[in-house]
């Protein structure tokens, strides 16, 4: 991963990654085969064969594997709530510097 933060926040602290909905995947792997970042691993030994290995490595707000997913088994948390989440987390910490 290129980055430690987003928006001053430490990036392990934000959930932000793909779901993959295995009733829906057909293992075509074209989400590993466009996401530059090795979110993904693949095990063909494995059922299922897909996983997320490295959720820290997905960019914040990024969904484009889910767009290369032809069935719909690429799913992200609700952009809405992890901005809120994010700012809430920047609040508390300005907060507590603020008052050390």
């Amino acid at each position: 991963m290129s980055e430690s933060t987003f928006m001053g926040v430490e990036r392990d602290r934000i959930d932000w990654s793909p779901r993959i909905d295995f009733t829906k995947c057909n293992d075509c792997m074209e989400c590993v085969k466009f996401c530059p970042h090795q979110v993904f691993e693949v095990d063909e030994n494995a059922k299922p064969k897909l996983k997320v290995k490295n959720p820290n490595n997905c960019v914040v707000f990024c969904r484009a594997c889910s767009k290369t997913c032809g069935p719909d088994a690429i799913t992200f948390p609700d952009k809405a709530k992890t901005t809120k989440m994010i700012k809430a987390i920047r609040k508390a910490e300005k907060e507590a510097s603020t008052n050390e």
